[in-house]
């Protein structure tokens, strides 16, 4: 077909524009202090195009999906081949909302909580048909993420997920009107990042109890039996199928963004509605909006808020700085103890208040809350403190800028 042709060129000028901007990021930023800071936020956007390439890549004006938008519904990598044993689409550790149009991969916190309830043993899913079992679909999508992050680690954080950066992008917005952000005290960011397991926790119960006439064989609340033309009108969870997802901020920022630029249509997703203000619609509701106003708010006050209590970079942590997953990790931050002068300004940087490269006396000093933004190494003093490896061989490593500048001076 004509637009796969032009899809094929979109390709290749996108990865074209990508790399020279890699190039010219890492061969002309002067203010070396910089120069990681600017190449990431360069990759976080390049990667929001390519988590929604469908948006530029169509086909456009599908029949099936027209009401929704001219814009095509999703442009799965690897849906054909995995077929009808996973037909949603790659599960990558990042927010790439179920929702929004255009996106080639799938948040795997929807998939977890869909094929709990209301796929569990039910073979359609929303456009798709499943040849797999619950079970089976939850260990592929398990096996995706440990895999993703025992490769990667909370990178996909850092520098991929698009959420992440609407949290940078807030925290730019404070610096332009120069703003000092504000910080937690060390007891409550910890107890913010447990709140990311607690999250996990109360949508992975929800999501049993109503699939649990399903997968147990009785229904602990009644009225949970799926039913209805797609098997999804399940009587009093008809509308919060994945529980998540009903407080998640990604979903209407994805959604209303779309609608704004033109790929969703507006008056088509306000009208899925059962309520006033959209207080149980399907694409938007009542409650993703307060969610993601305070959201954006706390993300304002406080740099990558958010990031601190994702259950998705809560998982993407477990399989890759806990044991036993943190001595396979490929990725991982490591400090040489005789190197460091204790100066602080790793701490003092660190965009969700990780300590670990500061407090412990060396060695691998990956954490939970460490997104590997690589903030740290970029702005370390001292040279080969702090280095960044992959499979075992170094990728960047912080140098002594201040003398750099001395003698540029």
């Amino acid at each position: 077909m004509p637009w796969e042709n032009s899809s094929v060129l979109v390709l290749l000028i996108f990865a074209a524009v990508v790399s020279i901007g890699i190039f010219a990021i890492l061969r002309y930023t002067k203010n070396k202090t910089k120069n990681v800071s600017r190449l990431r936020l360069f990759i976080q956007i390049a990667a929001v195009v390519v988590v929604f390439m469908g948006l530029i890549l169509g086909p456009f004006n599908v029949p099936v999906w027209e009401p929704l938008g001219s814009s095509p519904r999703d442009r799965l990598v690897g849906a054909e081949f995995f077929a009808n044993q996973f037909p949603d689409g790659l599960s990558v550790p990042i927010l790439a909302c179920y929702y929004a149009n255009g996106r080639t991969v799938t948040c795997p916190i929807w998939q977890i909580q869909a094929y709990i309830f209301p796929f569990w043993d039910y073979q359609r899913g929303y456009a798709v048909y499943y040849s797999t079992t619950g079970l089976e679909k939850l260990a592929i999508t398990f096996g995706l993420v440990i895999i993703m992050s025992i490769v990667l680690g909370r990178f996909w954080c850092g520098w991929i997920c698009p959420f992440g950066l609407y949290m940078d992008l807030l925290t730019n917005l404070r610096k332009a009107f120069k703003r000092r952000h504000l910080t937690f005290s060390e007891k409550t960011n910890t107890k913010l990042g447990q709140l990311r397991y607690i999250i996990i926790a109360i949508f992975l119960i929800l999501s049993v109890i109503f699939g649990s006439q399903a997968i147990f064989g009785t229904q602990l609340i009644p009225g949970t039996t799926p039913g209805g033309p797609l098997g999804t009108e399940a009587g009093i969870v008809g509308r919060i199928n994945e529980p998540f997802c009903l407080v998640c901020p990604m979903r209407p920022l994805c959604v209303l963004v779309e609608c704004a630029i033109g790929s969703m249509n507006f008056d088509y997703v306000s009208q899925i509605t059962s309520g006033p203000f959209w207080i149980s619609g399907f694409y938007v509701t009542s409650i993703n909006l307060a969610v993601l106003i305070v959201i954006t708010i706390l993300g304002l006050a406080y740099r990558r808020f958010f990031c601190r209590i994702c259950p998705l970079g809560g998982l993407t942590a477990l399989f890759s700085t806990f044991k036993p997953f943190k001595k396979i990790a490929l990725t991982k931050l490591n400090k040489d103890a005789e190197k460091c002068t204790k100066c602080g300004i790793c701490k003092r940087v660190c965009p969700t208040q990780a300590t670990d490269m500061y407090e412990k006396k060396g060695g691998d000093v990956t954490e939970s809350r460490c997104m590997l933004c690589l903030r740290c190494v970029e702005m370390c003093p001292q040279k080969d403190a702090l280095k960044v490896s992959f499979a075992g061989k170094d990728v960047f490593k912080s140098r002594d800028w201040l003398e750099s500048e001395k003698t540029e001076n």
